[in-house]
């Protein structure tokens, strides 16, 4: 009984101090220190690896972003979630006139060292539609039919 009581305690210990655990480990302190550089007061920090990329998501000022870096630390871009009255009045314009048929379903700006876009994905019965801001004009980025 003694033995049983220990094993539980344990394994007890072993999830808890695993589904709390800190993540930073899990990226190389060249990362770690670009992301501290950039984004000091970040808050809810939490990284995950691709083959492509390492990511951190995390809240700052009460937004929540997500920063990509590669595996030498070099920022490759940040995203944040918007709304749509959050875009430039030239892209809600054109996003009423040519899509007022369509509902948002995503909403996103990837901003890098040289320039910043908007990704919104736009939706009706038959369609889901991806554009991509280009200056001030929306370009269809991916175009797919429903099922």
């Amino acid at each position: 009984m003694k033995k049983l009581m220990i094993g539980l305690v344990l394994g007890a210990f072993i999830i808890t101090n695993t589904a709390f655990a800190n993540n930073s480990n899990t990226v190389n302190d060249k990362v770690q220190t670009s992301f501290k550089q950039e984004f000091a007061t970040a808050q809810n920090v939490v990284f995950s690896k691709t083959n492509n990329y390492i990511k951190a998501a995390f809240t700052l000022n009460n937004q929540v972003m997500e920063a990509y870096y590669t595996a030498d630390g070099e920022m490759i871009g940040v995203s944040k979630n918007l709304l749509s009255t959050e875009l430039p009045i030239g892209l809600q314009v054109d996003l009423k006139r040519d899509y007022a048929d369509y509902w948002i379903s995503d909403l996103f700006e990837f901003a890098t060292e040289s320039n910043s876009n908007y990704f919104i994905t736009v939706e009706n019965a038959d369609q889901k539609i991806t554009l991509q801001s280009n200056g001030n004009e929306w370009i269809v980025y991916k175009k797919a039919k429903k099922l």
